[in-house]
């Protein structure tokens, strides 16, 4: 048996139910410290792992904003770089456009560090952003980061609202409401929500983008923000587990599959207004990419290679069709004042 779920189920049963932002924060650690979870052999695929275009696309829209705002030396952040697909390939455009920032990788991973380190040459990695330099202007992705950051989760009962913590009973796992009532924590216009309806928030998303604010702020730059979610507030239970490509429990085996949670936009927009930055209206990922040129990129990488036609026509749709990613996933642009304002946002 895996060691964390022991860890866990001990700890639960001497001190007692845990929240559900400490068990996904712990499931994750230890999910991403020890394998690489992406690919066919994997559990799940990213969108810079299904076409170059995306990642060619994020490097065309960091280095358009780079030369509106005065083309001054820069470095490129990635926040959760995965195999560090999305950074070689954003790195490549932009060094056609005259952009060559130092890579700083956002990782706490010793194994997709491993990775990273054999697609981005001269990269430097640092467990937080606020590790990352300062004094130069910040070209920053983040690609699927929020939405495994941890969540907490407040549940409607005859009595109020709990939070929901997760107990155990030998190493089955499972949701429970708590005892103390968070009502207050609730917008008013949800307080009256039927039994049973579940709000969730994530303290650790808001905090990550207040810091990478802070530093736009600070230093100038732009982000890039792109994750499965929703403009809320809003009402539902968005955890869930993935393994082998299909969906699972994310109550069995923690450590063993990825936990993530829809991402709260809105919410995003506003941490980063707070600290001064600018933030943009929230696009679906299809329309960004529509807007950033896809179809043009496609017909390119077509023509020089028809053999591969159909599977990069393929891939095309994947990213930006409403009923593959395209819809589901969204894009939030957040620049430092006095930046130009971005591409593919109205």
């Amino acid at each position: 048996m895996d060691l964390l779920p022991e860890r866990l189920a001990r700890a639960i049963t001497v001190a007692g139910p845990i929240s559900i932002a400490d068990y996904m924060g712990a499931a994750n650690a230890h999910y991403y410290a020890t394998r690489d979870p992406l690919g066919a052999s994997g559990d799940f695929t990213t969108a810079p792992e299904i076409s170059q275009m995306f990642g060619e696309l994020a490097g065309a829209w960091l280095g358009d904003l780079w030369d509106r705002a005065g083309r001054s030396d820069a470095r490129y952040v990635e926040l959760g770089p995965g195999r560090g697909t999305l950074a070689a390939d954003a790195l490549r455009v932009l060094a056609r456009a005259g952009c060559a920032p130092e890579p700083h990788l956002v990782e706490t991973s010793p194994v997709l560090r491993g990775l990273q380190a054999e697609r981005v040459t001269g990269a430097a990695w640092h467990d937080r952003i606020e590790d990352v330099p300062q004094g130069k202007p910040l070209l920053i992705v983040a690609n699927e980061f929020f939405d495994a950051l941890p969540i907490r989760q407040l549940v409607r009962t005859q009595t109020g609202w709990r939070e929901r913590l997760v107990a155990c009973q030998d190493t089955l796992f499972l949701p429970i409401p708590g005892r103390e009532v968070h009502d207050r924590a609730v917008p008013p216009q949800l307080r009256d929500a039927p039994i049973g309806s579940i709000l969730e928030t994530s303290p650790d998303g808001v905090g990550a983008m207040r810091a990478l604010a802070q530093r736009l702020v600070a230093d100038g730059g732009a982000a890039l923000i792109v994750d499965y979610g929703y403009e809320g507030p809003a009402l539902g239970d968005t955890l869930q587990a993935v393994s082998r490509h299909g969906y699972a429990n994310p109550f069995e085996e923690p450590g063993t599959r990825d936990l993530t949670a829809h991402v709260d936009f809105a919410t995003l927009a506003a941490a980063a207004l707070a600290e001064g930055a600018a933030a943009s209206e929230v696009v679906t990922q299809g329309s960004w990419l529509m807007a950033m040129g896809i179809e043009a990129r496609a017909e390119a990488l077509i023509r020089g290679n028809p053999a591969r036609a159909e599977e990069i026509a393929a891939a095309r749709d994947r990213l930006a069709r409403p009923e593959a990613m395209g819809e589901l996933f969204r894009v939030l642009a957040v620049t430092a004042p006095g930046w130009p304002a971005p591409t593919g946002f109205a």
